[in-house]
């Protein structure tokens, strides 16, 4: 199996994991504790990187262009940002214009999502370092 093909799949089911904890606390918080759900969308898409971080690196990527653990995991944070962007939009529009229930519209996000942090994250950060 090639590389390429590994990734994606181990990149997945991180992603898998990680969505089951990010939708899991979204309803959680709307449910029980009546946030907006754009709102809620947010703080359950940061505790879904954390788990997508740990997951990706055990089940994903082998190969580490920064030695900096801390400085990789900010920038699969900040790359994340760029995907929590896409998600809420997504849901946003889903929901408002397309009158999807939120957990429904969270999956359609979540494939946006999952296309944009795994290339980004992929070509970024998880890439053999050039040879010097």
């Amino acid at each position: 199996m090639n590389t390429f093909l590994k990734e994606t799949l181990g990149y997945g089911a991180a992603s898998a994991c990680a969505l089951s904890v990010d939708i899991g606390i979204l309803w959680v918080l709307v449910y029980f504790f009546s946030w907006g759900y754009v709102g809620a969308a947010i703080v359950s898409f940061l505790a879904g990187a954390t788990v997508a971080y740990g997951l990706s690196l055990k089940l994903a990527f082998k190969h580490h262009r920064l030695r900096d653990r801390r400085a990789e995991f900010i920038s699969f944070v900040a790359i994340g940002g760029a995907g929590l962007a896409v998600n809420s939009s997504v849901i946003s529009v889903a929901v408002r214009y397309f009158g999807l229930h939120y957990l429904i519209a969270k999956c359609v996000a979540a494939g946006f999502t999952f296309i944009c942090n795994f290339l980004a994250r992929r070509h970024l950060l998880f890439v053999r370092p050039p040879s010097l």
